[in-house]
């Protein structure tokens, strides 16, 4: 991975410093437990500042558990990266004890696929598709973070509403004690209104960027990937082919350098063979002489005076010629 530009555990991060500020949020919560309360509960004369400021919390609920599960997803995503590096560095099957549905399954699958099938490979192509697919999930936090705010302010519009019927009914009537009281009322839950969207937005906004953080750090090591590891192994360019054809061109110098070495040896080794034959026949020669004179030597004069000693035995015995 030493080659890759890449934020190691960024999903686990995040949610660890997700866990670690809502617990001091919570704290601080209980801390001013008596403000709250006097904002949100206390002489609330109707649901209004409830149904309101429940929307606003059911929303932001809604909008953290999906950015908490997309974490986690992207946090399998990031090991199976790191994995998928691993293998194809330690020269094992890309996808061994890898998720065959990952980002990065996915994309060897598609690229092998385009590579058997003899189609040129467009990375941007295949950048943007993966942009486009993992945007749309993000799509519900997205949307949640534009509108938070905006139900804080629909929750103050509708609360100053309140207030001025209550003013109106209070100008209405000198004496008319539950005017002032619609009035109060109105500017309270526009306050819990306001103070609740805020809080929630700067919560959510904070944590929505994380999340595109995250996003846009896997997508880039995927990308990296892509181009360092898996475009040399499929890619077929004509710059490629040019370098691997000079290589050859190398490779086929180097050879007919070696045939020529070689047929110098051949050359040599024939010599050799050549002149081993001369001397074996020159050798060969001088046995069959050595040979000739031993027989004049040795064995003629054997066979002459064997001839002597049978004329001798003829005479002795008296025998003709003919025995």
């Amino acid at each position: 991975m030493e080659s890759i530009l890449y934020r190691r555990n960024f999903s686990r991060n995040v949610l660890i410093r997700m866990i670690l500020i809502s617990l001091a949020a919570a704290a601080l919560l209980v801390w001013n437990l008596d403000f709250i309360n006097d904002v949100y509960f206390r002489n609330q004369l109707t649901s209004t500042g409830f149904i309101i400021n429940g929307t606003i919390l059911v929303l932001f609920l809604l909008g953290i558990l999906r950015i908490v599960w997309i974490l986690l997803n992207y946090r399998g995503e990031e090991r199976a990266v790191e994995n998928f590096v691993e293998n194809l560095e330690d020269n094992i099957p890309p996808l061994a004890e890898i998720d065959r549905k990952s980002i990065i399954a996915l994309r060897f699958s598609t690229m092998e696929t385009l590579y058997k099938a003899n189609t040129p490979i467009n990375h941007n192509a295949l950048a943007s598709t993966l942009v486009a697919s993992e945007s749309t999930r993000s799509s519900l936090p997205k949307f949640i973070n534009s509108i938070l705010i905006l139900a804080g302010v629909f929750g103050t519009i509708v609360s100053l509403s309140i207030a001025l019927i209550g003013a109106s009914d209070l100008l209405a009537s000198a004496v008319n004690v539950d005017g002032m009281g619609i009035v109060v009322h109105g500017m309270s839950t526009a306050l819990s209104t306001t103070i609740t969207a805020i809080v929630c937005y700067i919560f959510f906004g904070y944590f929505y960027l994380k999340l595109t953080d995250v996003q846009t750090n896997l997508i880039s090591a995927v990308e990296q990937v892509t181009n360092n590891y898996l475009m040399p192994r499929f890619q077929v360019q004509t710059e490629s082919v040019l370098y691997e054809f000079t290589g050859l061109i190398r490779s086929l110098q180097g050879l007919v350098k070696q045939i020529e070495s070689s047929q110098e040896s051949f050359s040599k080794l024939a010599g050799e063979m050549q002149g081993s034959q001369t001397a074996f026949e020159d050798l060969e020669n001088r046995i069959g002489s050595a040979l000739v004179e031993i027989y004049k030597s040795k064995v003629q004069p054997i066979t002459t005076d064997m001839a002597d000693i049978k004329k001798l035995l003829k005479i002795g015995f008296r025998l003709s010629d003919d025995q």
